[in-house]
């Protein structure tokens, strides 16, 4: 087996992506910066260990505008080029001056006051989700709540109308999900056309909402125009489904296999906040953020990568770092988890940070208030995680209520 082989087998295949942990331990132990290969078969350098995480997500050499690196690799796209082409000009694709742009005008939109404001009708959207369930027996949390939960908030965020979700949320989630291929680029064209015509509704009769806020954004006349203005929305549907799905389950997870933690919040619901973030320290819904490139030769450590590299950093083995964490592997929700890189840092810190911490608290909160005899099937040490170098989350998630 070739070396290059080897790292795949190590690091992306499905068995090491069940329980990365262990990996990512002797990743940081012996090579803490490596080159893999990707599922798709580009090679890249992986960072593993908290200091170099942290100063990769700082450093302006690496860069995120990857689409000349990929077409120098000959990469075949997995949905038709227009349609990635509208979708590039977003805040994880690119850099300064245009990410400062860009940055600026959707932080006039989606504004804490506006997450703040939305705890009223996501503890709504919560409570009857959780209506809903069986009152005992057997339920796949992952669909039953998890998910419904933040398509919901987010469809309202939007402002995308009832009578239109069940199609919306279909095609964003088989956009989301897809691993490539024919579904990929026509559920991919039709969200870009429901995009399209939502934004030009929102345009003609605005609203409450938050497309209807990034068409009158401006900062010194200017604006958001039509293909950013599509590409932002599409971006603030991945951040505001994905992360939060995983973090809820994640959270559940973590909870029932560490009872005592479980009873500490019960007698203490104080510590919910906390808890919310001792899991994303924990075992957070990111493993590897979206993929930079090295602009010149940028050295971490004695390894040095050259220009134009494709380089990924993993918050999931940052945030497992004894050398940053004491006792990394156990989960504590009385520990201070400040520094934790779950969600990014810099620049490319994720914007729907805020809204997803919200969200997990409200989810885990009423869930466990409504069911306390809530537990894990007796086959839990296989739950099923899905097959992704950048998610950290179940494909299902059956727990007895």
């Amino acid at each position: 087996m070739t070396d290059m082989a080897a790292a795949r087998a190590d690091v992306f295949t499905p068995d090491a992506l069940q329980d990365p942990h262990g990996l990512y331990r002797t990743l940081r132990e012996e090579t803490p910066v490596r080159q893999v290969l990707l599922p798709h078969g580009l090679k890249a350098w992986l960072i593993t260990r908290h200091a170099d995480v942290l100063d990769a997500l700082t450093d302006s050499r690496l860069r995120k505008n990857v689409r000349s690196v990929l077409e120098r690799n000959s990469v075949e796209e997995t949905a038709s080029e227009g349609f990635v082409d509208e979708l590039a000009d977003n805040l994880l694709s690119t850099d300064p001056p245009d990410h400062t742009r860009l940055r600026s005008l959707v932080g006039k939109a989606f504004t804490a006051r506006r997450i703040a404001e939305l705890r009223p009708r996501i503890e709504e959207i919560t409570d009857h989700l959780l209506d809903d369930l069986p009152d005992s027996g057997e339920v796949d949390l992952l669909t039953t709540f998890a998910q419904p939960l933040p398509v919901f908030v987010i469809c309202e965020l939007l402002g995308v109308p009832t009578d239109d979700r069940a199609t919306f949320v279909g095609w964003s989630n088989r956009v989301i999900s897809a691993e490539g291929g024919s579904a990929t680029r026509e559920d991919g064209l039709a969200l870009r056309d429901f995009l399209r015509e939502l934004i030009a509704a929102k345009r003609a009769e605005p609203g409450d909402d938050l497309i209807s806020a990034l068409v009158e954004a401006r900062d010194d006349g200017d604006r958001l125009n039509e293909r950013e203005l599509v590409s932002m929305c599409f971006v603030l549907l991945v951040a505001g489904i994905e992360s939060t799905v995983h973090l809820i389950c994640n959270s559940v997870v973590a909870l029932l296999r560490h009872p005592e933690q479980l009873a500490a919040l019960r007698d203490d619901p104080s510590l919910l906040t906390r808890t919310i973030e001792e899991v994303i320290r924990y075992d957070g819904p990111v493993n590897t953020a979206t993929v930079r490139y090295a602009a010149e030769d940028v050295a971490f450590g004695d390894v040095v990568i050259p220009a134009g590299d494709l380089v990924l950093v993993s918050p999931l083995s940052a945030n497992r770092d004894p050398d940053f964490f004491p006792e990394p592997d156990r989960f504590d929700i009385t520990r201070s988890t400040h520094g934790h890189l779950g969600f990014g840092h810099g620049i490319h810190f994720c914007l729907g940070a805020s809204l997803a911490r919200l969200e997990g608290e409200v989810a885990l909160g009423r869930l466990l208030e409504a069911y306390p005899g809530i537990r894990l099937t007796p086959d839990h040490d296989h739950l099923p995680y899905r097959y992704s170098p950048i998610v950290r989350g179940l494909q299902t998630f059956p727990v007895r209520l």
